[in-house]
Formats: structure tokens, C-alpha cells, sequence
């Protein structure tokens, strides 16, 4: 059965004179197309996850590309039965990923794009590592066999980690790979900057790789920043790689703690889901301020007094984002 909806998961790096007044400008073009999802506006591009019904996300990706700044933009498309998100958020920020490498531009210098099918045919030779740029919570419910993940809890602390990438991999071929692509462009760029002669990112990311290459050898699930939280990416040799929080049972569910004073975010199976009644610890369940648990560990966002077009009345001397 056709499923009605789209998710488009994109970025594109290139220049935005005034962030501000586009930002306005994309977002009442969302609300005319029923858009829902975050999208990020900066002086060096954008970044977005929507989601839409189908014509309606036709219509986004046609008035996108023929903007000439954002023409080579490459939409990641996934059906969906319904919204994956319940808002709109356009805001403006500093980065469209936040690296704190300012002074980096994509544009200019950054790794060689490898299609799908280029990366699955280099990513187990003996002069290539695969490195993982992602968050550990990202990496933790699943990564590509063999790869070299990071101790992060963000993207901003990869150049803190490079140091110690290059004492080890200073003469590999490095094949970079994030979600959907972004994170590798700045991430290959600083390695480059720092002394890496050959690097490569994942064109498009595991998403792109799930949909052209069968995501072989990705092993578990791809987490995502919408509410379906880890989608499903191989279809050829899948498997598990994390672990119940709780019981340390293979589980790839991942669940936020039913304590919103807690609210970590990991994988708990079925069974210790019911148990602690979503939470995490016997010291979660029994907090009271402990969320009801309807078997998802999934908690939707508050959306008392949420307004689409808050902001558009804004001095524009003010400085103040929404």
C-alpha cells in the first residue's frame, strides 16, 4: 500500500546573504505546503528534516531547486503513513551543524564523495578505516561493520579527536559517514586541514547508502532526529548490535526514560519496557514525576500555545531569534 506522506532529510552548503529574511521567507513557504519538521538557516546554508504529504513535498523540493542557491540540492525521500514531526521550527543559527569550525567551507575543500556503491566497493580494503562521525548514542543502536566510532556526545567534540585519528590512521585511506551526509562534509574538510592526505565521505550518508546499496553491512538501525527515532537501513544481511539498557538482551528499541528529570535516551527491550513501567532504573519508575508509559518510550512534545508564525512581527534591529 502507497503510503500518503514523505520525510526529506537535506542539506546544502551554500551562501545566504540574510539568513534572517530568508528564514522568514522559507517558513511561510512550509506553511503554505502543510511542512512540518525543523530547518535550520545559517549564512552558510541549510538543513532540514520534513515532512509533508506527497504533492505537498513535491512542490518543496521543485521551489528548492529552482532557487539557484540551493539547485543542487539532494532530497534523501522516505514514505511515511503519517507526519514524523508535530511542529515547524525555522530557525537561524551560526551553523547549519554545530562543529565550531567556523572557518571551514565545504565549498572550497572537503573530502571526495563516494556514490553508495563506490563506498561499499573501497570500505573493507586493508589501506581504508571507516570512521563514524556521529554522536555515541547515534553510533550505540547501530554503525557499519568494522567502523571506527567516537566517544562523543556531539558532533562539536570531533576536532578534539582528530589528535588521536591521525597517531593511528595518518596513512589510510579515510572513509567518512554520518546520517545523511552533513557532518561529513566539515568533518573529511578538518581532516583534511589537519594533515589527513586521503579522505571520503559517504555521499548522501546511511540513508542514501540504505536506499541505493540495500545498506549491506550496516549493522542495527540508523537513528534519526524525527519520531521515528531508528529506522530500518539493510536489507541484506541485517543484524542487532545493541543492547538492552536494562538486562543487556540484544534490543535495537530504543526508548526515552519515563522520567522526564532523567530522560535518557537508550535501547530497552519489550520486556524491561513493561517491567519499569518505560523507565529506566527502579529509581525512575518510582520518581514522581514519572511519565505514563504506552509501550513506545516515546514521549510527544508539549504543543499548549505552540504558534506557527510566532516571530514574524520581530524588530529587525532587536537580534533576537525565535
Amino acid at each position: 500500500m502507497n503510503k500518503p506522506y514523505n520525510i526529506l532529510l537535506y542539506y546544502c552548503y551554500s551562501p545566504i546573504a540574510d539568513p534572517e529574511a530568508y528564514r522568514e521567507e522559507h517558513h511561510l513557504l512550509c506553511l503554505e505546503l502543510n511542512m512540518l519538521g525543523r530547518i535550520i538557516v545559517s549564512n552558510e546554508g541549510l538543513n532540514g528534516t520534513v515532512s509533508g504529504l506527497k504533492a505537498d513535498c513535491e512542490k518543496y523540493m521543485q521551489t528548492m531547486k529552482s532557487d539557484p542557491r540551493f539547485a543542487k540540492i539532494d532530497f534523501k525521500v522516505d514514505a511515511s503513513e503519517a507526519h514524523a514531526f508535530t511542529k515547524l521550527h525555522v530557525r537561524t543559527k551560526a551553523e547549519i551543524v554545530h562543529s565550531g569550525l567556523l572557518h571551514v567551507d565545504p565549498n572550497v575543500r572537503t573530502g571526495v564523495h563516494l556514490s553508495p556503491k563506490e563506498f561499499k566497493d573501497m570500505k573493507d580494503r586493508e589501506d581504508v578505516v571507516v570512521l563514524d562521525v556521529r554522536s555515541d548514542y547515534e553510533h550505540s543502536v547501530g554503525r557499519f561493520k568494522n567502523a571506527v566510532t567516537l566517544d562523543i556526545e556531539n558532533f562539536r567534540e570531533f576536532p578534539e579527536k582528530v589528535g588521536e585519528l591521525k597517531e593511528k590512521y595518518k596513512d589510510k585511506k579515510v572513509l567518512t559517514y554520518c546520517t545523511g551526509g552533513i557532518k561529513c562534509e566539515k568533518a573529511s574538510a578538518f581532516l583534511l586541514e589537519q594533515g589527513f592526505e586521503n579522505v571520503y565521505q559517504l555521499h548522501g550518508g546511511i540513508i542514501k547508502y540504505g536506499m541505493e546499496a540495500g545498506g549491506e553491512d550496516f549493522e542495527g538501525k540508523c537513528y534519526v532526529f524525527d519520531n521515528r527515532v531508528a529506522v530500518e537501513v539493510n536489507r541484506v544481511n541485517p543484524t542487532v548490535v545493541s543492547e538492552c539498557h536494562v538486562c543487556g538482551t540484544k534490543s535495537d528499541r530504543m526508548v526515552n526514560c519515563a522520567n522526564p528529570v532523567c530522560n535518557l535516551h537508550v535501547p530497552i527491550c519489550e520486556k524491561c519496557g513493561w517491567e519499569l513501567d518505560g523507565a529506566c532504573s527502579a529509581e525512575c519508575k518510582e520518581h514522581p514525576e514519572k511519565r505514563p508509559y504506552d509501550g513506545t518510550g516515546y514521549y510527544q512534545k508539549e504543543t499548549n500555545g505552540y504558534n506557527p508564525l510566532k516571530g514574524f512581527n520581530r524588530r529587525k534591529s532587536s537580534g533576537v531569534q525565535q
